[in-house]
């Protein structure tokens, strides 16, 4: 199911003028939470997302922030 999200994902965000070092610009928008969110998410599986370097480039992007940093599920009260 990750390649049947981030296939067409990397295709827009490749082909977008508004793709800059987020999705929409060079400030973090609901996009960028939500793309995350799921590559977060899928590395904690195990989810090689290599083959989405657009998408890789903009995770990366948000994790130097300290708010996206703080949010991380590693550094949540609850984490295991």
């Amino acid at each position: 199911w990750v390649n049947e999200g981030f296939q067409p994902l990397e295709k827009i965000l490749v082909s977008s003028p508004e793709t800059k070092t987020f999705c929409h610009g060079d400030t973090p928008g609901l996009a960028d939470i939500c793309l995350a969110a799921q590559v977060t998410s899928n590395a904690r599986f195990g989810v090689d997302i290599a083959p989405y370097p657009t998408v890789t480039r903009i995770h990366a992007a948000c994790m130097a922030l300290p708010a996206f940093q703080r949010a991380a599920p590693e550094n949540q009260i609850d984490a295991e």
